[in-house]
């Protein structure tokens, strides 16, 4: 009996020892093709991560490239811009005339023979008569030229921030960039209504935005419509949000005419004196030609007055430029 039951002992165990090694075997398998599963998942997520990553680096490296390219177009139409400023034709562009270099130089010569006229028949010599035909025909008409480009310029500055927001606000609303262009072109003051306006007729005629943009800086060559162009050209090539981006250029046009403004305010009092200390010689003399024309007629009338008068009008304006070149500040 006791032999039997000692068999028996023996046998659960041996199932017992033999069904534990089993189990222990087929968890074994049942974990390592879990693992291998996991990393086959694991795997195959990190391969699709890693090509998401890739690719957004590759999307990030072509965006970037297509900014520098265009900056690098922009800049280069830029310093082609300013070597074009220097002709008559697009200076009148910039005053926003619509007359021929032509009529200009017709009209210079037109203003220097009544300066000769003038002076001859007021008694002046040869030498202060040609002197005064140079100012009436040089002088004057390129002066009044460039008084008139730099007051529109400053006129369209003023407004262009008030612009932006337009086209803002009209973006956000879902308005087409173009369609923003159009209510520009037709609300805003001048001349920022005109040069959209031929902005916007361009563009319907079928000239690319990039080169409606380009000629509108000819036409009006500021840094900030620059800008302007800069950031549309670059939205339109590698995209992102506009509203945004024109938002935060409006803020920075805003900033700059406010240091502008306080730049003007610090410096009011060294243009004052500069204005006064330029206008007294000239103001004096002409007090004291008018009070006693025989003390101040031999300066006018005597060649060697002449000169004198010359060296010291040469001496006096040499003087204003560098006065003014110390006063006037650009941002």
């Amino acid at each position: 009996m006791n032999e039997d039951m000692a068999f028996i002992f023996a046998a659960v165990a041996a199932f017992v020892a033999i069904a534990g090694v089993g189990w222990v075997a087929v968890g074994a398998a049942g974990d390592a093709q879990s693992k291998r599963r996991m990393q086959t998942v694991v795997g195959a997520g990190g391969l699709e991560r890693g090509k998401r990553h890739h690719s957004a680096l590759d999307a990030a490296a072509q965006r970037k490239r297509h900014v520098q390219e265009s900056l690098k177009d922009m800049e280069q139409r830029q310093k082609d811009q300013r070597k074009k400023n220097l002709t008559l034709k697009s200076r009148i562009q910039q005053a926003g005339m619509d007359f021929t270099p032509a009529r200009f130089w017709l009209a210079s010569l037109g203003m220097a023979v009544l300066g000769f006229v003038l002076a001859y028949v007021t008694g002046q010599t040869m030498l202060m008569s040609g002197g005064s035909a140079v100012i009436a025909g040089l002088g004057l008409p390129r002066w009044w030229l460039g008084f008139m480009c730099s007051r529109r310029k400053k006129k369209f500055t003023q407004e262009f921030a008030n612009a932006l927001d337009v086209i803002v606000r009209g973006i956000k609303s879902g308005l087409p960039l173009n369609e923003c262009l159009k209510i520009i072109s037709r609300e805003s003051p001048e001349p920022v209504a005109s040069e959209f306006q031929l902005l916007v007729e361009g563009i319907a005629l079928g000239v690319s935005l990039e080169d409606g943009l380009r000629r509108m800086c000819e036409r009006m060559p500021l840094p900030e419509l620059n800008f302007f162009t800069t950031v549309l050209v670059i939205q339109q090539k590698t995209g992102g949000n506009l509203a945004e981006a024109l938002g935060n250029l409006a803020m920075v046009l805003r900033a700059r005419k406010m240091m502008r403004e306080k730049i003007g305010a610090l410096s009011a009092e060294a243009k004052s004196s500069a204005g006064i200390i330029g206008s007294m010689p000239p103001g004096v003399g002409g007090i004291v030609y008018l009070t006693t024309p025989s003390y101040m007629s031999q300066m006018v009338t005597d060649p060697t007055g002449q000169l004198m008068l010359l060296g010291g009008a040469t001496w006096m304006a040499i003087g204003i430029f560098v006065m003014r070149g110390m006063i006037n500040f650009k941002i």
